[in-house]
């Protein structure tokens, strides 16, 4: 019995220490939302949220997989490099569930101010599972590197996820297409980086996704050092 509260009480304070218990319930509100709308329109026009929703969950549970293995093999460098790309390759699936707003318009017999509640929770959702993820990733660059390197991380992945949010929403490339079609992406981002100027939404999306996440990350982290 003393063994199986020990265990229990080794999975809560994992769980709370990043922060999965609100995320669950996060995501378990939005798919309800979701559900509820189904149910009361006969459609399901917005069931690409759930997909979404799913992708955004891979870099919440690469980051607590790269935070298990270095609890455990703090030295093997290949499976944490493994679950470090994975994390940022996913990454910006999470943010982008913001975007999703771009479908919102009337849709009888659903009012508007339902579907904007409903958007909203699978947004806050998607920013919870980046900034909580963010915040695992951060802790161990911080750790093998040090403080100031750690944030270097922070905004270069912040400026990553808000470069993928762009790529996603507006150029429809996917996380998996850095595998399957790394040529195809990099050249789009090479284009635009060599010719800043004629790409000015390039640069505002990534910048205003990248601000909003920074603000996100230093919100929900700060109390932690107040």
């Amino acid at each position: 019995m003393l063994k199986f509260t020990q265990g229990m009480n080794r999975i809560w304070g994992g769980l709370r220490r990043h922060s999965a218990v609100p995320v669950v319930f996060a995501s378990l509100l939005a798919v309800g939302l979701l559900a509820v709308r189904v149910y009361r329109s006969h459609s399901i026009t917005f069931s690409f949220l759930v997909w979404n929703l799913v992708l955004a969950w891979i870099p919440f549970l690469s980051s607590l997989w790269a935070d298990q293995l270095y609890a455990r093999h703090p030295r093997r460098w290949p499976s944490l490099v493994a679950a470090g790309v994975l994390w940022l390759a996913f990454f910006p699936n999470a943010p982008y569930l913001v975007t999703d707003f771009w479908h919102l318009q009337p849709r009888p017999p659903i009012p508007v101010w339902y579907d904007i509640g409903m958007l909203s929770a699978f947004a806050l959702t998607g920013l919870f599972l980046a900034v909580f993820s963010l915040r695992t990733m951060h802790k161990l660059v911080r750790g093998y590197l040090g403080p100031f390197l750690g944030w270097l991380f922070v905004g270069t992945a912040l400026a990553l996820g808000g470069l993928g949010v762009y790529l996603g929403r507006f150029l429809r490339w996917n996380s998996w297409d850095l595998l399957l079609n790394p040529r195809g992406v990099f050249t789009d981002v090479a284009i635009r980086l060599a010719d800043p100027l004629s790409h000015p939404q390039t640069y505002g999306v990534t910048l205003l996704f990248a601000a909003i996440l920074l603000v996100c990350y230093l919100a929900i982290t700060s109390w932690e050092t107040a």
